[in-house]
């Protein structure tokens, strides 16, 4: 087997696709892929070599490659031309994943604006937070997303609502269908030069101080995942020892979209990364390991997966066994711990000829910055895998001095992936960024070879089926309970999602909130992914150290004990 770093050269190479560079970016020399797109608008103008090959489907709808582009190039004439969008301004998405989503962001991202995609799962209160702190003047929203911002709306700065997928009574709120009309057969993209550097999206990342911070992506930043999307499936083949195949001969991709377009995964990896590369997205209205099985044979579904914790469902659905699953060739997740038995059992299901992959990234990463898969992840199930090549890596101590390969300590990264900022936040932008590096608040080491392993997480964070839920927000709801003295939130271990939210809480004396009443608190302010499964109530004080921080580790093997 060559080695990792003679697929690299020879995979970089001059003149090969994946010919590496080194540009200035932001006054940092930075490596760079020569052969990215320079922008989404290009990567939505070159869509159209796809023509009439079905990109999107959903519930018996499907769009092709030609469809899509116009109705997104005939919406960003209209935000461009009619509605007064201009370069840098903000348009947020609120909305599950439907068509209506990717046609609003290339649509947006197009037109100069920087696409803000919230989280679907939030509650009124946080998409109002998610609006008034990025200062979006545009929302699109399906029906359900609009109704829970109707109490808020009044106050923040939005100027136009355009809902779709359902039903809503928001005054002044314009339809989908309405404002796209029929786009015409000759639809063109408003004519303005976007730059490489200019910024493209706001994504909404958990903030250790309770609100999330919005990172600021460019251009640049997408667009160079779409090259690393390509290189780490060229790498892994020729690491498991498989010829590429020639340009032009390669099967359309069929993938089942298993995460939300509002994660830097499902928006960067599947949505632009299928649409550069003229694979089929196969849509559903929420994640059902039963419709997957369905839609994989229906659809010849190629390759699916998510975070660990779906897979896992596919893999133990009773009707498993009922299903033609020939079709699956590849496996891929991320997002969350997995654990190394995920691969036996995927090999047993689908056979040698499915490439199983699990890669690492941060919404900060705009998603892929290791990947591992095929003979590699086979090897080597604890890792996350090499660096891509354009993405420079490192493990630092407490005062940020590089270690030897093998030794544990914070993994900082740089590359033309990082993105530029977090949104309106000096003081938390120089405390994660620092001269190009990424300070990623994961515990890391790196082998001789480069293979990474995340060790645990520095930041105090859950991550339940792939879903970031920083403690200090759920403790900050529950101790807005009046009979809360202390409260400490942990991570519990689940087989399928990874980890589940957890909860340890002293009432107040003299106290009558029980775990159902605690529970029913935090589900009124916070998405239920965030919400405890399981609250312990104690009388005496939470354990602490000298410094007076809680002994979470301590507490998380209190509670597991106890079942």
């Amino acid at each position: 087997m060559p080695t990792i770093a003679e697929v690299h050269a020879q995979l970089t190479a001059p003149g090969s696709m994946f010919e590496t560079g080194e540009t200035e970016v932001r006054g940092v020399p930075t490596r760079t892929w020569k052969n990215a797109p320079p922008s989404l608008r290009q990567v939505l103008e070159n869509s159209r070599l796809h023509g009439d090959k079905t990109f999107l489907v959903y519930e018996g709808e499907r769009w092709s490659f030609e469809e899509h582009f116009r109705a997104a190039a005939h919406l960003a004439r209209i935000l461009r031309e009619e509605w007064g969008v201009q370069t840098g301004d903000r348009v947020a998405i609120a909305m599950r994943n439907f068509p209506e989503w990717s046609i609003a962001f290339f649509a947006a991202a197009a037109a100069g604006a920087v696409v803000v995609p919230l989280n679907s799962w939030w509650k009124g209160e946080e998409l109002e937070y998610g609006l008034q702190d990025s200062g979006s003047t545009l929302l699109f929203a399906d029906a359900a997303r609009a109704e829970s911002l109707k109490p808020h709306l009044a106050g923040l700065p939005v100027e136009k609502l355009v809902v779709a997928r359902g039903e809503c009574d928001v005054p002044g709120a314009l339809r989908f269908e309405g404002v796209l009309g029929t786009p015409p057969a000759d639809a063109a993209l408003p004519e303005l030069a976007l730059e490489p550097e200019d910024a493209a999206t706001l994504f909404y990342t958990s903030g250790t101080t309770g609100r999330p911070k919005g990172a600021l992506g460019t251009h640049r930043n997408i667009c160079s995942n779409l090259v690393a999307v390509a290189f780490v499936q060229a790498r892994s083949a020729l690491r498991s020892g498989r010829a590429l195949p020639p340009p032009g001969e390669r099967p359309q991709n069929a993938q089942l979209v298993s995460v939300p377009f509002f994660h830097a995964t499902g928006c960067h990896a599947i949505l632009c990364g299928n649409l550069a590369f003229g694979g089929k997205l196969v849509m559903m209205y929420k994640w059902d390991p039963e419709q997957a099985l369905k839609l994989i044979e229906e659809e010849r579904v190629t390759s699916f997966g998510g975070v660990p914790a779906m897979v896992w469902q596919v893999l133990e659905s009773p009707n498993l066994g009922k299903h033609d699953l020939s079709s699956v060739t590849g496996v891929s997740y991320g997002g969350a711990p997995a654990a190394p038995d995920l691969v036996r059992r995927i090999r047993e299901t689908f056979g040698d000829v499915v490439s199983p992959g699990n890669g690492y990234g941060l919404t900060e990463t705009s998603s892929i910055t290791t990947f591992n898969a095929g003979a590699d992840y086979v090897a080597r199930p604890d890792s996350v895998g090499p660096a891509i090549p354009v993405c420079e890596l490192k493990v630092v101590d407490a005062e940020g001095k590089e270690l030897p390969n093998g030794q544990v300590g914070e993994l900082w990264i740089k590359g033309p992936n990082v993105v530029k900022e977090y949104w309106r936040k000096p003081e938390a932008t120089a405390e994660t960024f620092s001269h190009g590096w990424l300070h990623s608040g994961d515990l890391a080491r790196i082998d001789d070879e480069g293979f990474v392993v995340i060790v645990d997480r520095a930041k105090d964070m859950v991550i339940r089926g792939g879903e970031n839920v920083y403690c200090v927000e759920v403790e900050s709801v529950l101790y807005e309970h009046p009979q809360v003295m202390d409260a400490a939130v942990i991570g519990l271990p689940h087989k399928v999602l990874g980890e589940e939210v957890g909860a340890v809480v002293q009432l107040t004396p003299g106290a009558t909130a029980d775990e159902a009443a605690l529970r029913a608190h935090v589900a009124e302010r916070l998405a239920a992914f965030k919400v405890p499964v399981r609250i312990e109530l104690r009388s005496e004080p939470l354990p602490r150290n000298a410094n007076g921080k809680i002994l979470k580790n301590q507490l998380r093997d209190e509670v597991t004990r106890a079942g």
